[in-house]
């Protein structure tokens, strides 16, 4: 009888443990994304130092390719690593913790969409359009360029704005809401201000090292999230 071998095999154990092991939580999911910020924050930290030079030349080499295709990975990362943390501490976190989720989480849409034209785009647009190419390079330096970008630069001038004020918010919300590490939190909310001193400070190629306080602090969340542990919740038992 078919019916019964398969009643035979739902009530096998060892096919209850392998289902429960493969089940897709809530918990589960959460944990997940403190690992998507890990990620993120590790990419965000490490890339800074070795970024190549914001100019042309930098382009078309393997350098230049490599960084900015894992700066593409980072985004998304670091939009599921976002959601995670505050999916876990939403209640607790309030306005202030959706304001900080949002602004952060438009800046990684809008920052990926850039980061996947570099690698993807500007290389093959060396030859046939140099004077566009060294614009969007001296858009991102500073150093300005020679063609009018229109809304492409309005944009990007746009994106320093959400990661300021997005770190500050979700930082002090964090941090209100005492779940994940409140230490980890001061330092993301501080990273945003601290990144805008060393911005008007520092030259370009110096400036990017203010990114790595809030890849660590990044880093640190993800796993204050990973490892955090829940008090479990009885379940309800059905009549």
């Amino acid at each position: 009888n078919i019916s019964k071998e398969a009643k035979l095999v739902n009530t096998n154990p060892q096919t209850a443990i392998k289902e429960s092991k493969m089940k897709v939580t809530t918990p589960n999911l959460i944990r997940a994304a403190g690992l998507s910020a890990v990620v993120a924050g590790t990419i965000f930290a490490v890339i800074q130092p070795i970024h190549p030079a914001d100019v042309i030349s930098s382009v078309t080499t393997s350098a230049f390719i490599t960084i900015t295709s894992f700066k593409t990975v980072m985004c998304l990362f670091g939009i599921f690593g976002i959601a995670g943390l505050y999916a876990r501490q939403v209640k607790e976190t309030g306005w202030l913790g959706l304001a900080g989720y949002l602004l952060l989480t438009i800046f990684y849409a809008v920052q990926m969409c850039y980061a996947f034209a570099e690698p993807t785009i500007l290389p093959l647009l060396v030859p046939v359009a140099p004077t566009f190419v060294e614009s969007v390079m001296g858009m991102a330096s500073g150093a300005g360029g020679t063609m009018n970008l229109g809304a492409f630069a309005v944009i990007y001038k746009i994106i320093p704005v959400l990661y300021l004020l997005g770190l500050l918010l979700f930082g002090i919300a964090i941090f209100r809401a005492r779940i994940l590490s409140r230490w980890a939190a001061v330092l993301l909310a501080a990273s945003g201000p601290l990144a805008g001193i060393m911005v008007m400070l520092l030259p370009h190629q110096l400036e990017r090292f203010a990114a790595v306080p809030m890849g660590i602090a990044l880093i640190w969340l993800g796993f204050s999230l990973f490892f955090e542990r829940r008090a479990p919740v009885s379940e309800p038992v059905l009549g």
